[in-house]
């Protein structure tokens, strides 16, 4: 075991998992799991200090605002959450956030931009999903579109994606559409993940950084 112990911190961390044993299942080095509790216990400690992450500790780490409704965040939250009882322990935490590892496989990182869009937990994309998913982007990204601009990408992915113009986007032709246009998985992959041990992830450190 590394230096990164649950007992350093005076109790273990909810969730708590050997490094080894969260390394043998992720795409995440034993090292960069020990990085990475080092970061959950920061983010669990900062705003309810349970050593849980609930939305608004979540909200804040990746968008520095705990306060804001947003649509992307409460998804990627709800993804996270894989016990679906409202916080995302360690385990979860180290789970989850693999998918964005650049050494994770594409058909995992496409299963999981899937479920991003099926915002309903219906097994399809609808273009009313990928509307409200492309709108919430944007404003996380504080980029403001025409309405015109906006109908213009949806119905663009939708006559791509939508191979048998049903009117919805099923498991396989989301695949297809992503091995034809791969930058749709651009922000599937955080390079700095592989580069946790030597600073943390700055889009979880940007309150920080910009303080």
């Amino acid at each position: 075991m590394g230096c990164a112990s649950s007992k350093q911190f005076g109790k273990p961390a909810a969730g708590y998992e050997e490094p080894e044993v969260l390394a043998s299942e992720t795409s995440f080095t034993v090292n960069e799991v020990e990085a990475l509790f080092e970061l959950y216990r920061k983010m669990s400690f900062s705003i309810i200090k349970d050593g849980l992450i609930h939305k608004e500790e979540f909200q804040l780490a990746l968008f520095r605002n705990s306060k804001r409704a947003n649509l992307f965040a409460d998804t990627v939250f709800d993804l996270f959450d894989l016990k679906k009882n409202g916080v995302i322990d360690f385990g979860e935490f180290v789970r989850s956030l693999s998918v964005f590892h650049p050494k994770t496989a594409t058909s995992e990182k496409t299963t999981f931009a899937f479920k991003l869009y099926d915002l309903r937990g219906t097994g399809y994309i609808e273009k009313e999903e990928l509307r409200e998913m492309v709108l919430a982007l944007l404003d996380e990204s504080d980029l403001c579109l025409s309405d015109s601009t906006v109908e213009a990408i949806v119905d663009n992915t939708f006559s791509q994606a939508d191979a048998n113009s049903d009117g919805k986007i099923d498991p396989k032709e989301w695949e297809e559409f992503v091995k034809k246009n791969p930058s749709a998985l651009r922000n599937m992959s955080l390079p700095y993940l592989q580069d946790i041990t030597m600073a943390f992830p700055s889009f979880v450190m940007r309150s920080e950084a910009q303080d």
